[in-house]
C-alpha cells in the first residue's frame, strides 16, 4: 500500500516538474516574442499599440502569455506553500494562490480581448 502512494506522489511530483519545465519554455520564447515585436514597433503611442493589439497574431501570442504566466506562477508558489506550510492554513493559503491567479489571468485576458476585438478602440 505505502509502494503505491509513493509511486503516486512521485508520478504528481514529476508530472509538476513537467509542467514547471514547459511553461518555463513556452514563457521564455512567448516574451523573446513580446519584446521583439515591441521594439520594431514604429512608435509607442496609444493608437500605434492599439493597432498593433488588434492584429490576431498578436492577440493569441499575448494570451497565450498571460495564461503560460500565470499558470508557472501558480505551479511556483505552490510549491513554496507545500515546503513551508504544514498545517491547515496551507488549504487556505493554495485556495488564495489559485483564486488570485485565476481572478488576475481572466482580468488580462479579457483586457487583451476587449482591446483585440474593440474596432477603433482609441
Amino acid at each position: 500500500m505505502a509502494d503505491a502512494a509513493l509511486a503516486t506522489g512521485n508520478a504528481e511530483a514529476t508530472h509538476h516538474w513537467l509542467q514547471q519545465r514547459m511553461t518555463a519554455g513556452a514563457n521564455l520564447v512567448l516574451m523573446l516574442w513580446f519584446m521583439f515585436s515591441l521594439a520594431l514597433l514604429p512608435a509607442y503611442d496609444l493608437a500605434t499599440l492599439t493597432a498593433w493589439m488588434q492584429h490576431p497574431f498578436v492577440a493569441v501570442p499575448m494570451i497565450l502569455l498571460v495564461v503560460t504566466t500565470f499558470y508557472h506562477f501558480t505551479l511556483g508558489v505552490q510549491v513554496v506553500i507545500d515546503d513551508y506550510q504544514h498545517n491547515e492554513t496551507r488549504v487556505v493559503l493554495l485556495v488564495l494562490l489559485n483564486f488570485f491567479a485565476y481572478a488576475a489571468g481572466a482580468l488580462g485576458v479579457f483586457s487583451i480581448l476587449k482591446v483585440a476585438l474593440t474596432p477603433g478602440a482609441i
